[in-house]
């Protein structure tokens, strides 16, 4: 079950933790991400869900830092082809993509885990791993 915390928007921009009832910063409400939570954030005066809006502020704070999370590349394909057609893409793939990554990684790390506790040496499995590969065509040289 996942943590859902509201986070209430004032008009002097200033965040509002309801689960802590207290003020929080934008860097406040990314660690609260980075811990497992999900966050809605709500404006205090019109009702609307402005969650969106803060969590893409919490990636340009990032951007300023140098640290940005999307290449550039895909900043101009956004601007290029508007937001319809890449939210419908972001929203149905990306997202199940990024999960399915993760469960991938953490899948690898616990059986690298299982092997370096068992004494496995990798030299011999990175070997057949590539003689597989070239037995698959994947992996072979180009002629």
């Amino acid at each position: 079950m996942e943590n859902k915390i509201l986070i209430k928007k004032y008009p002097n921009r200033r965040l509002y933790d309801t689960k802590m009832s207290s003020y929080v910063t934008i860097a406040d409400v990314a660690d609260m991400i980075r811990a497992g939570n999900r966050v809605e954030v709500q404006d205090v005066t019109s009702g609307e869900d402005v969650t969106a809006l803060v969590l893409t502020q919490i990636i340009m704070d990032k951007a300023k830092k140098n640290q940005g999370l999307l290449p550039v590349s895909l900043l101009h394909l956004v601007i290029q082809f508007g937001e319809n057609l890449l939210h419908e893409f972001f929203e149905n793939y990306l997202e199940k993509t990024m999960e399915n990554y993760l469960i991938y990684r953490k899948t690898m790390d616990d059986q690298v885990n299982v092997y370096l506790d068992m004494g496995m040496d990798f030299s011999s499995l990175a070997e057949k791993t590539i003689k597989d590969l070239e037995a698959m065509n994947m992996f072979s040289k180009k002629k």
